[in-house]
């Protein structure tokens, strides 16, 4: 049985990491306890170290440094190393449609190995380790969602944001346990290139990946948006995983899988 809603409380936090804001929000018995607090604050702990290390916009991160030949793998965080290896089965496990390898840098020098694709659905959901399984918890990374909700407490209700209007929901999907990613430029503007043509890809103005783990569906929802008019069909293929596309014209379709709310 679910308890109502007067059963449990109810607390958010809000930090800007990444340069996005990342909150944490929080249901169940007692949530600002102070081993609760604690457990809030090592998440964004863990989350300001992984910037430390993987920021392509700091110059004394050690993606920077390994990139301009300062620093090897080898004498590096693990994590480092670890990631570079996610992404080179990322681009295997997308047909080369996720390729971290050879991205535009963003300070305008030459094409750069640039990881952030992988690493913020990566570290977002990582760091939830460091949160009490007994509380039902929703993690967002600048509208990519990683939720857990323990028997007793309520599943999530998790919204799909319209690309072509602000403030309005196109879908909502109720999780109890798991994920949902989306890319699109609504927000960031034209920052995905499809890798055969080295050009913004066309068709779409957005897509959306729910399923188990935040690190694919972030990479699935990258990957999708780079196919352009192929994306749907490509994420009917993928096992555990369902998309939700919004085409340039406002047309919204979605895998057979996808809930409907």
């Amino acid at each position: 049985m679910t308890a109502p809603a007067a059963a449990y409380a109810q607390r958010a936090w809000v930090e800007q990491i990444m340069g996005l804001p990342i909150s944490v929000h929080l249901r169940g018995p007692e949530p600002a306890t102070p081993a609760v607090v604690a457990g809030v604050a090592a998440y964004f702990a863990d989350l300001r170290r992984i910037d430390e290390i993987f920021s392509t916009y700091r110059p004394d991160s050690e993606i920077s440094r390994w990139q301009r030949g300062e620093l090897t793998v080898a004498a590096a965080d693990p994590m480092l190393g670890r990631v570079l290896a996610m992404c080179d089965h990322a681009f295997v496990r997308t047909s080369g449609f996720f390729d971290a390898r050879s991205l535009p840098d963003p300070l305008g020098g030459a094409p750069r190995t640039d990881p952030s694709g992988l690493v913020k659905g990566w570290a977002v959901e990582r760091a939830t380790r460091h949160l009490p399984t007994g509380h039902g918890w929703c993690v967002n990374a600048g509208g990519d969602v990683r939720v857990h909700a323990p028997g007793g407490l309520p599943a999530w209700r998790v919204g799909i944001e319209d690309p072509a209007r602000d403030g309005r929901i196109l879908r909502v999907v109720i999780l109890r346990d798991g994920a949902v990613a989306t890319s699109g430029t609504r927000h960031r503007g034209t920052h995905i290139v499809d890798p055969r043509t080295g050009r913004p890809p066309t068709g779409l103005a957005q897509v959306s990946v729910l399923g188990p783990e935040l690190l694919w569906a972030d990479v699935y929802a990258t990957a999708a948006f780079a196919r352009g008019w192929s994306a749907l069909e490509w994420l009917a293929t993928l096992d555990g995983y369902e998309g939700l596309v919004v085409m340039a014209d406002g047309r919204i379709a979605t895998t057979p899988g996808w809930p409907i709310a």
